[in-house]
């Protein structure tokens, strides 16, 4: 890093951010193969907290690669560089307040690590999409499957590129044998029992400012 960056501490913190909001922010961190539902989960997780006015942004993996990382492609070099960003990008919505949802395939075990290193405890939540690669390729929502097979796309997770499942994930969700709506409600439950939906402690906000 160079010498002459120095980091600029603000004056509001987020624990005050977090105490504003009235939720205690963290990423939710949605990972599965292609079509295994993770952008239309998360979707619905953000509709479930929009009414419960709680503050959120979903982070999705096309829409990103529309413009922040539109100069990466999917060698297995630039998937880590894609996840890296995105990781401090969630980091950045996490100061400030919001509760991040991602959907990105992230099949690397160590990449979803690296992430959760760059947060606080408690602070990340892996969400596996748990869906077999034979219901994902039925899906096949945006035929991708179809043309990996068809050696139209190389590095395709799944197929020639490699997916390493979660070991111990905080939410599973197995959508071959439950709907969306049942799927992100227990997200939602989740967040309920773990307390991420509740005020942030006004003793922490205080205690940050110092």
């Amino acid at each position: 890093m160079n010498d002459n960056i120095v980091w600029h501490k603000a004056s509001v913190n987020p624990g005050q951010r977090a105490a504003l909001k009235q939720q205690k922010p963290a990423v939710l961190w949605f990972t599965g193969l292609s079509g295994s539902g993770k952008s239309t989960i998360a979707n619905a997780v953000e509709l479930k907290l929009l009414t419960l006015h709680k503050h959120s942004y979903l982070l999705d993996g096309d829409n990103v690669r529309h413009g922040l990382n539109n100069d990466l492609g999917f060698s297995d070099a630039d998937r880590v560089e894609n996840i890296r960003r995105i990781g401090e990008v969630a980091k950045l919505f996490v100061d400030s307040g919001c509760l991040v949802l991602t959907a990105f395939i992230s099949p690397f075990l160590s990449d979803r690590e690296q992430v959760k290193q760059l947060l606080a405890q408690g602070q990340f939540i892996e969400v596996f999409v748990d869906t077999p690669i034979d219901v994902c390729e039925a899906r096949d929502p945006k035929g991708l499957y179809k043309k990996a097979r068809a050696g139209e796309i190389k590095h395709f997770t799944g197929i020639d590129s490699d997916y390493q499942a979660p070991v111990n994930p905080n939410i599973w969700l197995k959508t071959a044998e439950h709907s969306v709506e049942r799927c992100a409600q227990q997200v939602v439950d989740y967040l309920a029992q773990q307390g991420y939906l509740e005020q942030a402690h006004s003793e922490q906000a205080h205690s940050e400012a110092q």
